[in-house]
């Protein structure tokens, strides 16, 4: 039985096409060239701020973010940003009565800013509020603690096959993949995607899943 759901924020609820496009015009590129090499990046497997550094050579993400802050132009997302799903899905879930929670890698103003979109959910967690981020096993044993103790009735959704459903799975957890943002368009591990429990391209999909799921006896 899965008796919580717990859900990636960037790429799975919350569309950050809005950002890419910002660092895009901050960095002085092309909107269209920044997205290339980010999908160049993506593919060949490396860390994401390699598609900075492919521009900017010396860029530091930390430095870069307090002059973005200080030129008013901070990262930032409202409720635009979430993509048109997400909310219903959250609240049919709910409706279920399962625990819903939000958990994913993600800067210090990101859990204030969830927290204001009044989404529901049960709980919050984010890389800097936690101390520890996504893929460490760290990170996924603070899921299970958050979301009831046991790893097994829980599902963790999310849009990586590399930082969401492989260490969910190494955690004990069922996972989901949903099929969209760069990651999940680009990024493919027959291996693991075929060990999760429902791989879907919409959020509206995973309410009925999971009912049927749960009616089954798991």
């Amino acid at each position: 039985m899965i008796n919580a759901i717990v859900f990636d924020v960037g790429g799975t609820i919350l569309d950050e096409s809005h950002e890419f496009a910002a660092w895009a015009d901050w960095l002085g590129v092309p909107r269209h060239t920044f997205s290339a090499v980010f999908g160049a990046v993506i593919a060949r497997g490396l860390d994401y701020q390699e598609t900075f550094r492919a521009f900017r050579p010396d860029f530091d993400l930390a430095v870069e973010l307090e002059r973005r802050a200080a030129a008013g132009q901070p990262e930032s997302f409202g409720e635009e940003d979430l993509y048109p799903d997400a909310r219903p899905c959250l609240t049919s879930l709910r409706e279920q009565g399962l625990v819903v929670g939000l958990a994913g890698n993600q800067p210090a103003h990101a859990e204030s800013t969830l927290r204001a979109l009044d989404l529901p959910v049960d709980l919050i967690g984010t890389s800097h509020g936690w101390g520890v981020a996504k893929p460490s096993p760290a990170f996924f044993e603070r899921v299970v603690r958050e979301g009831g103790g046991d790893a097994s009735s829980i599902l963790y959704v999310g849009d990586r096959p590399d930082n969401d459903a492989r260490p969910a799975q190494e955690a004990g957890m069922k996972t989901c993949l949903i099929r969209r943002s760069p990651w999940g368009h680009i990024l493919d591990m027959p291996a693991v995607s075929e060990r999760c429990l429902f791989r879907i391209d919409s959020l509206d999909e995973l309410p009925t899943l999971v009912a049927k799921h749960n009616a089954a006896g798991g």
